[in-house]
């Protein structure tokens, strides 16, 4: 049954939502009137664009392949005395379609390709990405939204794709956001819904549910790193105070399972949100409160607390420019890591179009963590991730693209030899990608 499934997630592989610079309002199109209430980024969870204004488009069918060609100077490989590096060649065809009614709003990206190295050729190996979102307008005041994603040997720091989505989110960030081994054969899904209704004129309540899943499929190429399954439920009461501000409550419960050892980590957090969108372009969430924590990893106790939450995040975007920062301090557990661990992490990106033909982007993020259960000594006690790639595209014609990039990537896991024995991995890039778009019946 988990291949069955595994194989339909493919098929329909899923995209995280619309901009969260002003997101979209239950009954229609974007706008900052006074009938129909937005769902600020600390509720909706969605994903800041990562494209400049004049690229995006709706309606349309878009394609295209991707080569790309690639040296990383640190693998990980366990068992060595010294780093080793490889030339990585990959190919990468991508089918994206999108299409949007007065009610209903259907998106689908899809990627499948190889991955061939050198000379390493056992990590050869096949990746996809997917992602894909439906929104139905139930009336003018109530919509659903099904989302899923998929990824399988694909992270931020082995793949370059100029058909991705953005990489900074308004809401918690998800199970598989700690990055610790980009070469591990690893599997990666998240399928949520919700459901927000505005039953007021200034008032809206909603709920939604999610499960994620990361797999490593050859944990033990890579000492140290653990499946893990979460859990999320949350609710939230939202009030309009003015045509661009916003406030409102949140409770949220989380569960993060880990295996083949088992530990388990239960969280409940009741939050107050305040987002205020200063114009069309900028908008800035905060999010904070108490959180409470079980956590269970043999043979240690268990362990219970009350924290403290925060979360924030800003986004802005212009016809050049696209800017999305994000920040959160939370307990959680999994993402390759055993047990409970207290979380700070933040993420960004921006991307300025040059010129007609010219852009470039630059990607980065910060990750700490610290265990939540002191007296454990042994396995995963925390650690910490750096993550940044720096890139340049230019257009060479209406269908063919350049880009050239770098990216580095730094660990320091004192319970994970690959990345204590080489914390550091450098890696650059040339990508040619052809695309073409057309739009779709009205």
């Amino acid at each position: 049954m988990f291949k069955i499934a595994c194989l339909c997630v493919a098929i329909l592989w899923v995209v995280p939502s619309r901009a969260q610079v002003e997101p979209s309002a239950v009954g229609g199109p974007p706008t900052l009137d006074d009938t129909q209430m937005m769902t600020p980024p600390p509720i909706s969870g969605e994903t800041y664009p990562s494209g400049v204004s004049s690229e995006s488009q709706s309606n349309y069918l878009s394609g295209g392949v991707i080569f790309t060609t690639a040296y990383d100077d640190n693998l990980m490989i366990t068992g060595r005395t010294s780093s080793s590096g490889d030339e990585t060649y990959s190919i990468l065809p991508t089918l994206k379609i999108e299409r949007k009614t007065a009610r209903q709003l259907e998106s689908l990206i899809y990627s499948s390709g190889f991955t061939f190295y050198q000379h390493t050729n056992a990590f050869n190996a096949v990746s996809q990405n997917g992602t894909a979102n439906y929104q139905f307008h139930l009336s003018p005041y109530a919509v659903i939204n099904i989302q899923d994603s998929f990824r399988q040997n694909s992270n931020l720091f082995n793949q370059t794709n100029p058909f991705a989505a953005g990489v900074v989110s308004g809401g918690a960030p998800a199970l598989t956001n700690a990055l610790i081994s980009p070469f591990a054969n690893q599997l990666e899904n998240s399928t949520s819904g919700g459901i927000a209704y505005q039953f007021g004129r200034n008032a809206m309540i909603g709920a939604d549910g999610s499960y994620e899943l990361l797999h490593y499929s050859s944990a033990s190429e890579f000492t140290g790193l653990y499946n893990s399954d979460l859990t999320v439920g949350s609710t939230f009461y939202s009030r309009r105070l003015s045509r661009s501000q916003y406030a409102g409550a949140v409770y949220r419960f989380s569960r993060i399972a880990t295996h083949p050892v088992n530990t388990d980590t239960t969280t409940h957090a009741i939050l107050g949100f305040y987002t205020v969108y200063l114009n069309r372009t900028f908008s800035v969430s905060v999010l904070a409160g108490p959180q409470h924590y079980d956590a269970t990893q043999p043979p240690a106790p268990s362990s219970s607390s009350w924290t403290p939450t925060v979360e924030g995040s800003a986004g802005w975007q212009t016809k050049r420019t696209n800017l999305a920062i994000s920040y959160s301090r939370i307990v959680t557990g999994g993402g390759g890591l055993l047990g409970a661990y207290h979380s700070n992490s933040v993420d960004g990106s921006a991307r300025w179009q040059i010129g007609r033909t010219w852009s470039t982007a630059v990607e980065s993020g910060y990750s700490i963590y610290k265990s939540a259960i002191p007296i454990y000594t042994s396995g995963n006690i925390g650690g910490h991730t750096v993550i940044g790639t720096a890139s340049l595209r230019h257009m060479l014609s209406e269908s063919l693209n350049a880009e050239v990039g770098y990216s580095h990537f730094h660990q320091s896991y004192s319970g994970i030899q690959a990345a204590s024995l080489f914390p550091d991995s450098n890696r650059t890039y040339v990508s040619i990608s052809y695309q073409f778009s057309k739009p779709l019946g009205r």
